[in-house]
């Protein structure tokens, strides 16, 4: 079998070489699907360029609209390429049967989804870095070397957060509606989570919805490395949400793979 080539059994090659080799494979497929790394690198890209560069001299109380913007589009970006990279794209293979090819061969089990997952933190970074330089040189953002570490950091967290997420609707949601259900999934939650307009312009009906979100957490997390933050919430409860969240995504994850397998 062709994957034996790639995946060699143990005993000829380091586990970590397996690792290395399918997160590097996994990535270069989202690389070159167009369709994907174009869009979810592309619409965070193009919000930020019409919305916060267009506000590089604004602020409000205090705040400098772009620099509030940079944290909540790298959020909407990051969110986006976990649940297209993970969800859509493991619906579409599941569909198509190559997750059984994936189980047959001598590759670890757990390489699959580390190679999924890395390769959505590595499209997080990607989006980050390039909002981040958009911001600096184009929409008069200031960053510390603190604050763009932190961003980076928080990066790597959420992702992993909505890669979960993704995990899980791969696994419930069919192959053939997988775009549109995670659309109708993540659109709304980034609107009500205030990633497109400040929650304070929105309908207090509409703010309520918010707490319940786990974008509005991570959210509140990027913002409060530049104190954008709500006040009124400490940040290790947005911590211990998205926390919660993640081992919720992907508890039920197992128990929806497991009854898959009884089944089968």
């Amino acid at each position: 079998m062709a994957t034996s080539a790639l995946y060699p059994v143990a005993g000829t090659a380091p586990v970590v070489n397996i690792f290395v080799k399918e997160t590097k494979y996994e990535f270069l497929k989202l690389l070159r699907t167009r369709s994907f790394s174009a869009a979810t690198i592309g619409f965070p890209v193009m919000f930020y360029l019409l919305f916060g560069v267009a506000n590089r001299h604004g602020i409000e109380g205090g705040v400098h609209i772009a620099k509030y913007m940079l944290a909540s589009y790298a959020v909407f970006g990051l969110v986006g390429s976990a649940l297209f990279g993970i969800g859509v794209g493991m619906a579409g293979e599941r569909a198509a049967g190559w997750l059984e090819v994936k189980q047959a061969s001598p590759m670890p089990p757990a390489a699959y989804l580390f190679a999924k997952c890395m390769a959505a933190i590595a499209f997080g970074l990607i989006i980050v870095s390039i909002l981040t330089t958009i911001g600096v040189t184009m929409a008069g953002v200031s960053l510390s070397g603190v604050e763009l570490a932190k961003m980076m950091a928080f990066t790597v967290a959420g992702s992993t957060a909505f890669a979960s997420m993704g995990l899980l609707l791969a696994l419930v949601v069919p192959a053939n509606a997988a775009p549109g259900i995670v659309n109708l999934i993540y659109l709304p939650m980034s609107f009500l989570s205030g990633l497109w307009v400040p929650l304070h312009f929105l309908p207090r009906w509409l703010q309520a919805f918010a707490p319940v979100l786990p974008t509005y957490h991570l959210s509140q997390l990027m913002q409060s490395i530049f104190g954008y933050q709500e006040p009124d919430v400490a940040v290790s409860t947005h911590w211990l949400a998205l926390a919660g969240f993640t081992m919720l995504m992907l508890g039920t994850s197992w128990l929806v793979f497991n009854r898959s397998q009884k089944n089968a």
